[in-house]
């Protein structure tokens, strides 16, 4: 059964470096019970330029979450997360840091810039995909998200 938020599907950046790990994500997502749109990025800066919007962007659909690794090539995961968190039409969007790190500094890092979660990446295929479905369940079935991710909200 597919599960649809209106007739729009739900939107999600992963923005992953490790092909491995992309097609690990993806399958579970592609067989889930929500409607979803998965894009896919592998650098900090191609993650940012797709959330402003910028040059071959232009026409993409603001993310509804966003599984973003930490080590990335070109722009650190905690930059991107910096980032997401300082623009005003951006820091709303919940952002789910996956990656291999369980340095409790990382942790404490991410959590200090407004991270909505921070998951350490199973070893185990099973257990990735497992992680993979409760993220989707959780913050698909559980959690209220906004459409309007870069919509003001006044006081």
């Amino acid at each position: 059964m597919i599960l649809e938020r209106g007739f729009e599907p739900v939107e999600i950046l992963l923005v992953e470096d490790n092909p491995g790990d992309v097609r690990l994500i993806l399958d579970p997502f592609r067989e889930g019970k929500i409607y979803n749109h998965l894009s896919v990025v592998s650098d900090g800066v191609e993650a940012m330029a797709f959330l402003r919007r910028e040059e071959r962007y232009a026409n993409v659909a603001r993310p509804d979450l966003i599984l973003l690794d930490l080590n990335l090539p070109k722009k650190d995961g905690r930059d991107v997360l910096a980032e997401i968190k300082e623009e005003e039409s951006l820091k709303r969007i919940p952002v789910v840091v996956l990656t291999t790190s369980n340095a409790e500094k990382d942790i404490l890092e991410t959590h200090n810039l407004r991270a909505s979660c921070y998951i350490t990446k199973p070893v185990d295929f099973a257990q990735f995909v497992t992680v993979v479905k409760l993220i989707e369940d959780f913050w698909f079935s559980i959690v209220k998200l906004s459409k309007g991710a870069d919509v003001d909200v006044q006081s």
